[in-house]
């Protein structure tokens, strides 16, 4: 079985505390009460044909409902995720209002086994963390990409 890709956009600002990143929380049924490890960079799935600076770009729009903005591109690297995903990340220094946001959707079968289908949000909100506060609620393995950003805006 191949690994599946993802590939998204990091933003990131120069606060009064240090460096903050905007996160997602994923959105769906499965999210809804938990704050740990329910935080992620805005990112999605792209196929092998597809160059994942490309599938950032356009997962960013999917995501959030907004064009990803301008400015210089620092790549993260990657990540292996616990479930097998690898995902692939750059860091771009912008300004971005969180209520601006329009949020793509997906649709799954909810509750489980009652036949009936419902509409969630891909991420149903976004914020602003400092470094320290980010690392207690993304995704574990994307910690990596924190850490990587630090060294290089150090």
């Amino acid at each position: 079985m191949t690994a599946r890709h993802s590939a998204g956009l990091l933003l990131f600002r120069r606060g009064d505390g240090g460096l903050e990143v905007l996160l997602g929380h994923m959105g769906g049924p499965f999210f809804a009460r938990k704050d740990a490890g329910a935080w992620t960079v805005p990112k999605g799935e792209y196929e092998p044909d597809e160059p994942a600076w490309e599938a950032a770009r356009r997962e960013f729009r999917e995501e959030l409902g907004v064009a990803p903005p301008d400015g210089e591109a620092i790549p993260l690297g990657e990540v292996r995720q616990t479930n097998g995903k690898i995902v692939t990340a750059w860091a771009v220094e912008a300004d971005f209002d969180p209520a601006v946001i329009e949020p793509g959707t997906f649709v799954m079968e909810w509750p489980p086994r009652s036949g009936r289908t419902r509409e969630f949000p891909e991420l149903d909100r976004v914020a602003w963390y400092g470094l320290d506060r980010a690392r207690e609620v993304i995704v574990r393995a994307q910690a990596a990409f924190l850490d990587r950003l630090a060294e290089h805006s150090g």
